[in-house]
């Protein structure tokens, strides 16, 4: 197995906003709470980090927000991804100039580049950096699957390393190991297959439901990883109503929606994102309730 950025539980982290700006107060408090409940990697401006809707000029400052609050305890993977390849590398050399530990490149949405087309993206963005790049595959939002054997061809690249993958195809994760042997790092990408996809290989899982509960979903990869099979997979289905109504409508809607109710941030997005509708919302606030989290 290629040498993993980290093993266990990497949170994407929610963006926090508060009278149209990032509320920066909020970010350090939630990095401090996830720190402190033992997650082992933090993703800055993935998905659930809304960076559609962050500023060119906010880009920077939560980043270096982030890199300063967590003081090389854990490491920092900042979410660079675009449609437009200048633009990926861009946003690659500023997250590794403003000190992140690596990288997290979506598939170029909307466009659905061709074979070559990803090739000479992600080979793109490996030559202009010397981070590690963690390429990342989720079909339901990207409009295009990251392919096996596109991975193994990727994986010739020593900074191309890891493969976040959010199929949800189990099937495939598989694929890629028997495509890539131990010539790359994989993560599971939804809540609901970690230890499936510890099963099949995965160091960890890159999670949403982390932001809400951070050291069960750590210690739920960590029991796999000591051999606690058992107890792993325990966790998995006690946390599986909690995880579907963090997933009852797009992230980071509904996860916003649960850290509001904690506390811990305004429940505010960015258009075209609206906040959860009161339906999903009272499930929500069940489950949170029924676990204690409220």
């Amino acid at each position: 197995m290629q040498s993993a950025l980290f093993c266990g539980c990497g949170t994407a982290l929610v963006t926090p906003f508060r009278g149209g700006r990032v509320d920066f107060d909020a970010l350090e408090n939630l990095i401090d709470w996830q720190l402190d409940s033992d997650v082992d990697a933090l993703v800055i401006l993935g998905t659930t980090g809304e960076p559609a809707t962050v500023t060119e000029a906010e880009r920077p400052a939560i980043i270096e927000c982030a890199v300063a609050r967590v003081g090389g305890r854990v490491p920092v993977i900042v979410g660079t991804g675009s449609n437009d390849t200048r633009t990926a590398v861009r946003h690659s050399v500023e997250a590794q100039t403003l000190g992140a530990d690596a990288l997290l490149v979506v598939t170029p949405y909307y466009n659905k580049a061709s074979r070559s087309g990803l090739i000479g993206h992600y080979a793109a963005i490996s030559e202009q950096v010397a981070l590690p790049v963690i390429m990342y595959n989720v079909p339901a939002r990207t409009g295009m699957n990251l392919d096996p054997d596109i991975v193994a061809e990727l994986a010739r690249h020593a900074n191309l390393c890891a493969v976040k993958e959010a199929s949800g195809n189990l099937r495939q994760l598989v694929d890629l190991c028997a495509a890539c042997g131990e010539g790359i790092a994989l993560y599971c990408g939804n809540d609901d297959q970690v230890i499936p996809a510890m099963a099949l290989g995965a160091r960890g899982v890159i999670s949403v439901a982390s932001n809400v509960i951070p050291r069960q979903m750590h210690e739920m990869a960590v029991h796999w990883l000591r051999g606690d099979a058992g107890q792993a997979l325990d966790m998995q289905v006690q946390w599986l109503p909690l995880i579907r109504a963090l997933f009852s409508e797009v992230s980071p809607i509904p996860v916003k929606a649960a850290l509001s109710m904690m506390g811990l941030i305004e429940n505010t997005l960015r258009l075209p994102l609206a906040p959860l509708d009161e339906a999903r919302g009272e499930l929500l606030r069940r489950e949170l309730k029924r676990n204690d989290i409220l």
